[in-house]
């Protein structure tokens, strides 16, 4: 277990490490074991981001010129679907120069082009490759090379939990980490998975994508709309963010599809969504209102409202539904704005029962383009 912590939102909260140092770390456990002929209990590594990690080592095996251990994931206070799972490595010494690094069964396959991997190659990403060519490459003997096959056992089941699917991955996990060290609630490394998903595509030709903050948006997009799922990505809180990235693979069109509650926020220039960011839901809802000409104890009354489902039965009974595609029209307009006009980009706003509220002009226009192609 790493014991190092950090402080954020007043928790103290513990480092991990990633799937690449436990990679490395194996490897280099199973060619001491190969090389020495006998088990280790622990192993150091050096980390990317300058931290010393000594590992305890699972599952050992070794024989004539062979070696092959364990390192278990730790995620800190950050856990994912990889915590607690073993990370394999098997080491083949062979007379000669050179170390070839192998995916074995539950390391994932890319498949598509737009990822840090080749397609066709096994799914370990630049860093945990040059972590292992170098913790491996520090305990071999001159003249000597070796094959490393990096496995995980329960890679198949744990991917399907993951975005590997959707970014042409198959047959596992992808063995990931640029510093070797998680740390705990790292917003960045999740906006960089959501990321790949835009590279991805864009990777493959496409230039409209629908956006959505989460499974209510991609379920009207599919079941309301009968739009392409393959065109669907997740966007989070993360939505100015997403807006960028999409004009930096070259993307021209985005429909968006997201609830009252987060989406309120984009007519009034707010671009990540959480709540600890930014609120101002109801004030963004009370200005419009007032704009079609709500009366003052109705615009108090809304101040009263904690959330925007609430608010929506104050909007119903008073007869303001034309707020929504108001709302919608702003919200466009701000997120064409936020990315210098440079994406043509559509809204559509629904309630928590997935009922549509309103739609902008773009959108009224692109949801049927979307539906032709």
């Amino acid at each position: 277990m790493l014991e190092r912590y950090i402080i954020k939102d007043g928790k103290k909260m513990r480092y991990g490490y990633t799937t690449g140092s436990c990679a490395a770390a194996a490897a280099k456990a199973a060619a001491i074991m190969a090389l020495e002929g006998k088990e280790i209990e622990r192993v150091s590594i050096d980390t990317p981001k300058g931290w010393n990690l000594d590992l305890k080592v699972e599952t050992c095996s070794f024989g004539d010129h062979h070696g092959a251990c364990a390192i278990k994931k730790d995620g800190g206070d950050d856990p994912d679907n990889t915590h607690g799972i073993l990370i394999e490595a098997s080491c083949e010494i062979l007379d000669g120069y050179g170390i070839e690094i192998k995916g074995g069964k539950g390391v994932g396959i890319v498949t598509k082009p737009g990822l840090q991997v080749s397609p066709g190659q096994p799914a370990i990403n630049p860093i945990p490759r040059k972590m292992i060519l170098q913790e491996v490459s520090q305990v071999l003997p001159a003249g000597k090379g070796a094959v490393i096959t990096i496995s995980v056992p329960q890679g198949e089941e744990i991917a399907k939990k993951t975005f590997n699917p959707r970014l042409g991955i198959v047959g596992g996990i992808s063995i990931l980490g640029t510093s070797g060290i998680v740390e705990p609630m790292s917003e960045e490394a999740f906006k960089d998975s959501l990321a790949l998903e835009i590279s991805v595509a864009a990777k493959e030709g496409k230039e409209r994508l629908i956006l959505v903050p989460g499974n209510y948006g991609r379920d009207i997009a599919i079941d309301h709309y009968g739009l392409h799922k393959d065109t669907i990505i997740k966007t989070s809180n993360f939505v100015g963010f997403m807006l960028e990235k999409c004009v930096e693979h070259g993307i021209k069109q985005v429909l968006m599809i997201g609830h009252l509650g987060k989406f309120v926020k984009l007519a009034g220039g707010i671009f990540h969504t959480h709540s600890k960011v930014a609120d101002g839901r109801i004030e963004i809802l009370a200005a419009n209102l007032g704009l079609l000409g709500a009366r003052q104890p109705v615009i108090e009354e809304l101040f009263q409202c904690v959330t925007t489902e609430a608010a929506m039965e104050i909007i119903e009974r008073e007869g303001y539904h034309s707020v929504y595609d108001l709302l919608c029209q702003k919200a466009e307009q701000k997120a064409e704005q936020h990315v210098f006009e440079q994406l043509e980009i559509g809204i559509v706003m629904f309630s928590m029962d997935k009922k549509i509220l309103g739609l902008g002009n773009n959108a009224k226009r692109l949801v049927e383009e979307f539906k032709n192609e």
